[in-house]
């Protein structure tokens, strides 16, 4: 089971990336919701991007480009081995700083990944 870390967590139903949580949970991998607002996802806890977890297979993004550039440092300490850059959070300057860094990234659907087990 790959360790995944959502970034842009929320407790909003109608988001992609609270679907995500509770799809992700399902099909027993474990998550770490990290997000702006205090809350809980699919019965994990949204915390602050200040814990660096060293453990993370891959990390969803779920935060717009333009909001992206505080997450920087954040995203390469937990280096984990792959970003999926989900629709609308595609991020050139970021993708070529994770390469660099010798992590994958993708662009995709996270939830179709999931549901096609292509995750």
């Amino acid at each position: 089971m790959k360790r995944t870390l959502i970034l842009g967590a929320t407790t909003n139903t109608t988001r992609y990336s609270y679907l995500v949580a509770n799809k992700l949970v399902r099909k027993g991998h474990p998550i770490v919701n990290v997000g702006r607002k205090i809350g809980e996802v699919a019965g994990v806890a949204i915390e602050p991007a200040e814990t660096i977890h060293t453990d993370i297979d891959t990390i969803t993004m779920y935060v717009g480009p333009q909001n992206q550039a505080p997450y920087y440092d954040y995203i390469l300490q937990t280096n984990p081995k792959r970003v999926i850059f989900n629709p609308g959070s595609e991020n050139p300057d970021l993708q070529q700083k994770l390469e660099q860094a010798g992590i994958e990234t993708i662009e995709g659907c996270t939830l179709v990944m999931l549901n096609t087990g292509q995750f």
